[in-house]
């Protein structure tokens, strides 16, 4: 059943608007309407002020998910350099390089079975309490890994139970945002979720390069503070959940209609105006079409051309996202530095605390000037793929014709800081492009009934090919050298190819448009059609008719 849009929601922070005034003097009459009117416009003027705060804030508070993720990702790599966590694990220099490799694939491979684990998990309970739920167990694993036990297999069995959690954060964060962010903004809010993990990726170069000036190589606390500090943001994440409600689409989903509205109408500002009244119907038309056309989910459903074609660009555009190159170059920062002439180790931190500054300014400014709502998806991509392939085509040429001297000065040759500051534009246009709209991309592309497991096709694919790369990147830096940016070079030239061919632009339309945009539906029963049948509380039978597949 729709529910009735005349009928009232009483909840905290929601006050509905005025109701017709009765029947009074004429003379009274007009003025007492003009008042009403100006009364009910500012109203609805501050509440979607309010309703923008409010999801800014609803966001960044899904989005601590997403920098616990950067953190971690930030932090091993410089932690598995310091000579006080190779001395408590009593491994020697010899095997540095396997346990380095190992310490991140078991986090990666934790995060890719948490993308489908957790699944089933929001599906039943939603979205709130299954962040909740992937918060503590992230907790759990880092308590684990900051533990002193001697024991090299205990730290992987701790980033293992992290990256359980890490993954289903992935998944949730940008299928939450999309839910609860009004159209307009989705882009920039969508956004957020790369700004957060450049944040993370920062502050984990600078919190490695901290602990490594300002601690002895033989105290333990030199990479017990930088995990431990994780522990932080998570405990945040998991607290921050019971100040939200939860996703007013996956409550409508599930035949909750008041609650559904209840949420809705708080995250829009806490006044029912017909802006949220048309929203809501329009979320409740795309449920009901879904149900009439396939009865509820079913497996096959996913065989359907429409919904195969989302399927595959989730999958394929977390694939191209990692052959960009940098997620290799945040991994594995410090050593790739040393590659194209950083100098020392404690240079090469240095150098990698300002890539991360480089980072956050990118991604800030993208979300700042709302590049994705803007100018849309497809142009960043294409503009940001071209980019970054010609910084890594002069990396390449520069290391290749100006090979870095060993040295055990501080001085960096000329050749070097052109090779550095080419990284540093690399990572500012990825920030710009490739870094945040892949995340917005998958969370918005997919109707309610697959939503769950459309992302987690997704961020699995981000996870595995994050796997592959991570395995590939030091053994290339090694043996290939120079040819390693040749290599991400024509891998980012490609993917120009790609976004012309197979994305379409998403900008400005709602989550219940994306039937329409990939030819699941003709249209949707919205307008007055759908008002007046919700009304009647009727279903949406004889409207928006499905294509056959």
């Amino acid at each position: 059943m729709v529910l009735p849009l005349s009928r009232s929601v009483q909840t905290s922070g929601y006050r509905p608007l005025r109701q017709d005034p009765p029947s009074q003097d004429p003379e009274d009459s007009e003025e007492e309407s003009l008042s009403s009117t100006t009364t009910d416009l500012d109203a609805m003027l501050d509440a979607k002020r309010l309703g923008k705060l409010r999801a800014i804030f609803l966001v960044s508070l899904c989005c601590i998910g997403s920098f616990i993720f950067a953190y971690d990702t930030g932090i091993v790599g410089g932690v598995l350099t310091l000579k006080s966590f190779q001395n408590d694990f009593n491994y020697t220099k010899k095997q540095q390089t396997s346990i380095n490799s190992n310490a991140v694939s078991v986090l990666q491979g934790g995060a890719f079975f948490g993308c489908f684990f957790v699944w089933p998990i929001t599906s039943y309970l939603g979205r709130k309490y299954t962040l909740m739920i992937a918060a503590f167990i992230f907790i759990i694993g880092s308590i684990v890994q900051v533990c002193k036990t001697h024991h090299i297999g205990a730290f992987y069995a701790g980033r293992v139970v992290a990256g359980l959690g890490v993954g289903a954060a992935t998944v949730l964060v940008p299928m939450f945002s999309a839910e609860m962010a009004p159209k307009e903004m989705r882009g920039a809010l969508g956004s957020c979720f790369q700004l957060f993990f450049a944040t993370g990726v920062m502050l984990s170069y600078w919190v490695d390069y901290g602990a490594k000036t300002n601690f002895s190589n033989t105290d333990s606390k030199q990479w017990q503070i930088p995990i431990g500090l994780q522990l932080v943001p998570s405990g945040m994440l998991a607290l921050g959940m019971l100040l939200v409600p939860d996703s007013a689409r996956w409550l409508a989903k599930k035949g909750r209609n008041e609650e559904a509205l209840k949420s809705l109408v708080w995250v829009r500002g806490g006044v029912e105006s017909p802006e949220v009244r048309a929203e809501f119907m329009e979320i409740q038309a795309g449920i009901e079409e879904e149900l009439r056309v396939s009865e509820g989910f079913v497996w096959k459903e996913l065989l359907l051309k429409p919904n195969l074609y989302r399927l595959v660009i989730a999958f394929t555009i977390q694939m191209c996202a990692q052959f960009t190159g940098n997620t290799s170059l945040a991994y594995y920062a410090p050593q790739i530095f040393a590659t194209v002439g950083g100098g020392t180790s404690t240079n090469n931190l240095f150098v990698t605390g300002f890539f991360g500054v480089v980072k956050v300014v990118g991604v800030g400014s993208f979300v700042l000037f709302a590049v994705a709502d803007r100018v849309g998806r497809r142009v960043p991509m294409m503009v940001g793929a071209f980019a970054m392939g010609t910084f890594m085509l002069i990396i390449a040429v520069v290391s290749a014709t100006h090979p870095p001297k060993k040295s055990n000065g501080s001085n960096i040759a000329s050749s070097g800081i052109a090779s550095i500051i080419m990284v540093y534009l690399e990572a500012f246009s990825y920030n710009m492009s490739w870094g945040p709209l892949p995340w917005l991309y998958i969370s918005e592309i997919f109707p309610s009934r697959i939503r769950e497991i459309g992302i987690a096709t997704g961020a699995s694919s981000q996870w595995l090919w994050n796997f592959v790369f991570s395995q590939i990147t030091p053994h290339a830096i090694t043996n290939i050298g120079w040819r390693t940016f040749l290599m991400f070079a024509i891998f980012n030239w490609a993917i120009i190819g790609y976004t012309w061919f197979f994305v379409k632009e998403t900008n400005r339309k709602s989550l219940e448009e994306m039937d329409v945009l990939f030819g699941q539906i003709d249209r949707l029963p919205v307008g007055k059609d759908a008002v007046e049948e919700g009304e009647a509380g009727t279903g949406m039978e004889g409207e928006g008719q499905a294509k056959s597949p």
